[in-house]
């Protein structure tokens, strides 16, 4: 059975924001949470699918995979894939239990989930810069370092926001759990809601004596320079995710995603169509009628190419494998010469004299038109 499309699932529009989306998917969990619809199915599958739907639309990297490929992107490549796949299969396993876990992540305890779940650990930005490449390197793939300025671990304190000698203490109001429990008493039961702690918001821990450097976050601005591999075939708009190389969180926390988005240069001789790049090469009548040897230009360098006699102007001649990789290195597009006749500005006494002697040779065997 196909899959709904998620927006429809959240009932949000396609530009809605996360905050949107979340909120969106709250009040179907809520609907539709198994603790309040005990031994129905049909609420059991709505719960998951709207799960399911949340966990692909909140996920900056999987929403951009799923709005190019719809549920297939889901399924493409691995991490370093520049079209934002996430494993072989997607979320063919995605079952209740999957579904709950997500929904305790995001609210905490509802119903019968009394027990506190772990800290919330802060998570740095995801960041994304431009990369500009030649048309060599999109054909050839490159190894690029690139420079990024971000938030970066705190020397001071190395991270960890505290004041040298010193270290976060355990949160005294939720200890520890970075969550406290809320009771709710209403005509169908007691819930009991587990929510993120004011104190400390959620992780756990509490910085008395903040680090001057850094006044407490355990980052400070810097930079990095990060290698990065491209691959042959790559085309702009494509983006290579580079796992943990965005901003820092600091605090023990996990550091967000560098999203390296590629940008391909116009290049002045050849023009790219898909995996094959074409050039226009000028010949003078004479070559194109008697048929010649040229020398061509390639990206790889230049190579000889025959031109047979009687090659009308506009002629596309084919150069094998000398176009783009193809993405994931499955052979290579060809180069397309076009060759184009050559009429000079202006012609001397004795070319016009050599020249109307031609045409009279020929006035007679030209193809005429009815």
């Amino acid at each position: 059975m196909s899959k709904r499309d998620y927006y429809a699932v959240l009932g949000v529009g396609r530009e809605a924001a996360r905050d949107e989306i979340k909120k969106a998917y709250r009040k179907l969990a809520f609907q539709h949470h198994p603790d309040k619809n005990p031994g129905n199915k049909d609420a059991e599958e709505k719960f998951k699918e709207a799960t399911e739907a949340y966990e692909v639309l909140s996920d900056p990297e999987k929403r951009r995979a799923y709005d190019q490929f719809g549920h297939a992107g889901l399924g493409r490549g691995g991490a370093q894939d520049p079209f934002g796949g996430f494993g072989g299969g997607g979320f063919q396993g995605f079952d209740l239990s999957d579904a709950l876990r997500a929904f305790m992540r995001e609210f905490g305890g509802f119903g019968g989930f009394e027990g506190g779940g772990a800290p919330r650990s802060r998570r740095g930005r995801d960041l994304q810069l431009r990369v500009k490449l030649t048309l060599a390197e999109v054909a050839h793939g490159v190894e690029k370092q690139i420079r990024v300025t971000k938030l970066v671990k705190c020397d001071t304190c190395h991270g960890s926001g505290a004041r040298s000698g010193t270290a976060p203490r355990t949160c005294h109001v939720c200890q520890g759990t970075g969550q406290i429990k809320q009771v709710q008493r209403t005509i169908v039961g007691q819930f009991i809601n587990v929510v993120e702690c004011h104190a400390c918001g959620g992780e756990g821990t509490v910085v008395s004596d903040p680090c001057r450097e850094c006044n407490g976050e355990g980052v400070i601005r810097g930079s990095e320079t990060i290698s990065i591999k491209i691959p042959a075939g790559i085309t702009s708009g494509n983006y290579i995710t580079v796992r943990g190389k965005g901003d820092d969180a600091g605090r023990g926390g996990a550091s967000g995603d560098l999203y390296v988005v590629i940008e391909e240069l116009e290049d002045g001789r050849f023009v790219r169509h898909g995996n094959d790049v074409l050039i226009d090469i000028p010949l003078t009548y004479t070559q194109l009628a008697l048929g010649t040897r040229i020398e061509v230009p390639t990206l790889d360098g230049r190579v000889m190419l025959r031109v047979p006699a009687g090659t009308p102007s506009h002629k596309i001649l084919r150069l094998k494998s000398k176009g783009i990789t193809r993405l994931h290195g499955h052979g290579r597009g060809d180069q397309l010469v076009r060759v184009v006749a050559w009429v000079p500005d202006n012609v001397n006494k004795k070319e016009e004299e050599l020249l109307r002697e031609l045409e009279k040779s020929l006035a007679n065997r030209a193809p005429k038109i009815d």
